[in-house]
C-alpha cells in the first residue's frame, strides 16, 4: 500500500507541475499580446471546483478541478474546451483572442507546447549541473546482461556483453536501436559473436511487456556480520555468490529472491573465492537474510562519472532534450502496430514507471521526458489539441481567411470526441493488463 502511495503522490505531483508550467505557456502569451484570460484551472472543474480565487483588478479565475485529466486556460474570445457560444455569438472585442492577428494567435497556441520543451531542457541541465552524469559503459559491464525470453529467442545469452549494434560501439543500452538493428556484436566467453536480429524485433519487444535487458550486478560479500550464520558457515569478504541450493543467482535480485523462498531453511551456497567454485552450507533467518553487507555498483565496476559546470550544464540539457525528443517521436510508429496499440497504457502505466521509494534524481529525469511527451503529443494536428489550432492558424495564413466559427465548433467536439476516445481505450488497456494478465 505504501508503495502504491508513493507512486500517486509522484505521479500527482508529476502532472501538476506539466499542466501549470503548460498552460502558464498559453496564459504568458496571452497577457503580452493583451488578450483576456478568464479562467486559469489546474485539473478540469465540470460542474464545481476544488478551489478557486479570483484576485482585486485581475479578469482571471484562478482554480483548482477535481477531474485530474489536464487543466486549461480559457482564453477570451477563442472557441475552446469551454464550447463558450455566447461570447462568440457576440462582436469581437479589442481584448480577445479573435481580435488579434494570426501571428499573435499562433504565439499563444505554441506557447504551451514550447514552456513544455523549455521545462524538460531546464530539467536536463539542472540535473547536469547538481548530479552530473555517472553511469555504467557497457563494455565495462564485466558480468554481461540478463536478458528477457524475447532476446532470448534473438540469440542473446545471459551473460552476453553488447559491443555494437550494426558495427557502430554502444556506450549505453538503447532498446530501440537494437530493436531496429540487423545485427548487434556481443562479447560472449572472452569471444566476439554477431548476432542477426529479426525483421520484426522492436515488435516483439513491445509485445512482451517486459524489460529488455539489465546488467548483471553479482552478489559480491563485502562484509560478513560476527556472530551471523554467514560467519559460522565461514564465508568471507569477497565471496561472490553464483548459485542458491544449485539454482543460478547471477544478479542480487535472484539471489534475495532464493534467499526470501528459503526463510528459516538452510540452503547450499555455491560461490567463487580468488577464481575457485565453493560450496558452503548456510542457515536462512526468518528475514530472509543471512548476515552479509554487499558491494554496491561502483565498488565492483568502473562507472564514468562525468561533471558540468554552470555554464557547461545548459548545453548539455539542450542536447538532452533533443535526444530525448528525437527518440520518442522516431519510437511513435511502433503504436500503429498491434502491438504498440495493446502496449499503450493510462495513467496506471505512468504511475508505475515512477519508482517504488522516494528519489529526487529518477522523479526530475520522468519528469523532464513527460514533459517532452506532453509537449509533442499536444502539438500533434488533432482538433482540440494546440496542434489543432496551430493547423487552422496556417490554414488562415495561407488560404488568407479564417475557417467558419461553425466549422471550428464542429472540429472541436470531433477533436474531443477522439480525445476522450483515447483517454478511454489507454486506461481501459490498464484496467485490462491489471485484471486479465
Amino acid at each position: 500500500m505504501e508503495t502504491v502511495l508513493i507512486k500517486a503522490l509522484q505521479l500527482v505531483l508529476a502532472l501538476s507541475i506539466l499542466v501549470i508550467v503548460h498552460e502558464f505557456g498559453h496564459f504568458i502569451f496571452a497577457r503580452i499580446f493583451k488578450v483576456r484570460v478568464e479562467k486559469f484551472y489546474l485539473f478540469f472543474n465540470p460542474w464545481f471546483s476544488l478551489f478557486k480565487f479570483k484576485p482585486k483588478k485581475s479578469d482571471t479565475e484562478y482554480g483548482i478541478g477535481w477531474l485530474p485529466l489536464g487543466g486549461y486556460v480559457k482564453i477570451a474570445g477563442m472557441i475552446d474546451e469551454s464550447m463558450d457560444k455566447d461570447q462568440m455569438s457576440q462582436p469581437a472585442k479589442s481584448y480577445e483572442f479573435r481580435a488579434k492577428g494570426a501571428f499573435p494567435r499562433l504565439m499563444i497556441m505554441i506557447g504551451g507546447v514550447l514552456f513544455n520543451f523549455i521545462l524538460a531542457m531546464v530539467i536536463y541541465a539542472a540535473i547536469a549541473y547538481h548530479w552530473g552524469e555517472t553511469y555504467l559503459p557497457l563494455k565495462n559491464a564485466k558480468a554481461g546482461m540478463e536478458f528477457s525470453q524475447v532476446a532470448q529467442q534473438a540469440g542473446f545469452k545471459d551473460g552476453d556483453i553488447i559491443l555494437a549494434v550494426d558495427g557502430v560501439p554502444m556506450e549505453l543500452l538503447n532498446v530501440q536501436t537494437i530493436g531496429e538493428a540487423k545485427n548487434v556484436t556481443v562479447l560472449r566467453n572472452g569471444s566476439e559473436l554477431t548476432l542477426e536480429m529479426p525483421v520484426d524485433f522492436m515488435q516483439k519487444i513491445i509485445a512482451s511487456n517486459t524489460m529488455f535487458a539489465s546488467e548483471i550486478f553479482p552478489l559480491v560479500i563485502k562484509e560478513v556480520t560476527p556472530k551471523s550464520s554467514a560467519e559460522k558457515a565461514g564465508l568471507i569478504a569477497n565471496d561472490s555468490v553464483v548459485a542458491v541450493n544449485n539454482i543460478p543467482t547471477l544478479s542480487q535480485p535472484k539471489v534475495s529472491q532464493q534467499l526470501a523462498l528459503n526463510k528459516g531453511k538452510e540452503i547450499e551456497l555455491s560461490f567463487y573465492r580468488n577464481g575457485e567454485l565453493m560450496q558452503l552450507p548456510v542457515m536462512v533467518n526468518e528475514d530472509g537474510m543471512t548476515g552479509v553487507r554487499i558491494k554496491n555498483v561502483s565498488e565492483m565496476f568502473n562507472l564514468v562519472t562525468k561533471k558540468y559546470s554552470f555554464f557547461e550544464a545548459i548545453p548539455a540539457g539542450i542536447s538532452k532534450g533533443i535526444d530525448r525528443l528525437v527518440g520518442y517521436v522516431s519510437s511513435l510508429k511502433y503504436i500503429f502496430t498491434k502491438e504498440g496499440a495493446q502496449s499503450l497504457g493510462g495513467f496506471v502505466a505512468i504511475g508505475n514507471i515512477f519508482p517504488s521509494v522516494w528519489n529526487w534524481y529518477d522523479f526530475w529525469n520522468l519528469l523532464a521526458f513527460l514533459s517532452i511527451m506532453l509537449g509533442f503529443m499536444n502539438i500533434l494536428p488533432i482538433p482540440a489539441l494546440d496542434g489543432g489550432h496551430v493547423l487552422f492558424l496556417l490554414y488562415e495564413i495561407i488560404a488568407r481567411r479564417k475557417p467558419s466559427e461553425k466549422f471550428m465548433e464542429y472540429a472541436q467536439i470531433t477533436g474531443m470526441v477522439i480525445l476522450f476516445g483515447l483517454v478511454i481505450f489507454a486506461n481501459g488497456n490498464d484496467l485490462f493488463k491489471l485484471f486479465f494478465k
